[in-house]
């Protein structure tokens, strides 16, 4: 390869590097207006004043808001692994660290919230690209778990991982008002791995050190409720 396209090739990737940046805040500040102001708040103006990219820059990717709403799609670390967990206590408790830590950071913990309390259709499906990936591995673990004869049949998978959800998101609001923090004072920097509810820096370590966790609160009320 020649130095001329080393050269290119280093320049392409920094590009591409700096359009992901811009798509990002883009899409951070979409979500922020949406949950904080409601839909109807959405438009290039005020996204442009949040993120700080230029309107230009926005135009150039969507022709309006409408455009902007219609494809924007939201990054997000929600996939986790559940093939190496067994149906155990101790391995529930590993899948409830996995599930905090996945939604660690700002726009996971709207896009939990907007699923559970937004009556649009539009914002409800923008946070599902969050939800949905992390809920059927949640179904798979459980689904391994009745078939192994270890947990009961005839669970309501979707309302068991909605009452996880829904628990996290209220731990961490109880974390933030015990410390005389705003949930809008909270931002995407500041909400770390180990500031969520029963995460740990290692997703799949056992917290057992981590005593009065989420992770360890909700083992003790979910493991009854699956177990055979």
């Amino acid at each position: 390869m020649t130095i001329a396209m080393k050269v290119t090739q280093a320049a392409a990737s920094r590009a591409a590097r700096m359009r992901e940046a811009t798509d990002r805040k883009i899409m951070q500040a979409t979500l922020q207006i949406a949950t904080s102001r409601g839909i109807g708040a959405v438009t290039i103006e005020e996204v442009a004043r949040r993120s700080g990219v230029a309107k230009t820059t926005i135009y150039r990717r969507y022709r309006n808001t409408g455009d902007l709403l219609h494809k924007i799609q939201i990054e997000t670390s929600s996939t986790f692994e559940v093939d190496d967990l067994a149906p155990t206590r101790s391995d529930l408790h590993c899948l409830l660290d996995r599930v905090a830590a996945a939604f660690n950071g700002e726009i996971g913990l709207k896009a939990v919230g907007l699923v559970l309390s937004s009556d649009n259709d539009y914002v409800k499906g923008l946070a599902n690209q969050v939800i949905a990936p992390a809920e059927q591995r949640f179904y798979d673990y459980v689904r391994r778990g009745v078939e192994a004869g270890v947990f009961k049949h005839g669970l309501d998978t979707e309302f068991l991982f909605s009452t996880v959800l829904g628990s996290m998101l209220a731990y961490k609001a109880l974390q933030e008002r015990q410390a005389g923090v705003k949930p809008a004072e909270i931002d995407a920097d500041k909400t770390g791995t180990a500031n969520m509810p029963g995460a740990s820096s290692d997703a799949g370590a056992d917290s057992t050190n981590d005593a009065g966790t989420w992770a360890d609160h909700m083992t003790n009320l979910l493991w009854p409720a699956l177990a055979a």
